[in-house]
Order: C-alpha cells, then structure tokens, then sequence
C-alpha cells in the first residue's frame, strides 16, 4: 500500500510483499523520501511502514551572543530626515 501525501485525498495502493520489498528496497525507500508511505505486508497482512524521516528540529540557544552586540542609546529615535527618504525612494 502506497499513501500519498501530497494532496488532500491521498492516494492509497496495494501493500508491497516484504519478501518482494527485498528486491526492491532502494525504490521503495526513494518513494518513500519523496513523501509517499510504503506499507510492507506479509500474507496480505499489513506488517510495517516505510516513510519518510522529518528533519530534525533547530535548537535555539538564547543569550549566545549576550554581550557581543551594543545597541546605541538611540536606537528608537526617528531617523533623520535624509535616510528615511532613502528608504521612502526620493
């Protein structure tokens, strides 16, 4: 059974027999990298699923850079006037 995810209705087929699965377990695993679960039977029975691994999340280390980076007492004042018609386009 291959379950494409790739639309809302996905698209549902016949098992792979495990021992068929063997031969072709480099095609199965592209499929399965291309987003489309591979469910492996044996005697008909649904047996296991090969699907695709999400990456792995970022971790987010906060305060890395603390003390690295000064931020100028006037940084929230209005820019003059000459810059912000650099960003303006005039």
């Amino acid at each position: 059974m291959i379950i494409s995810n790739d639309e809302d209705s996905p698209v549902v087929r016949e098992p792979v027999n495990i021992y068929a699965a063997k031969t072709q377990l480099s095609r199965l695993v592209d499929q399965a990298a291309a987003g489309d679960d591979v469910v492996l039977s044996r005697h008909g029975k649904p047996l296991a699923r090969i699907t695709a691994l999400q990456p792995p999340r970022r971790v987010v280390r906060y305060g890395l850079l603390k003390g690295q980076i000064r931020i100028g007492a006037d940084f929230d004042e209005p820019l003059p006037p000459e810059v912000l018609a650099g960003f303006e386009g005039r």
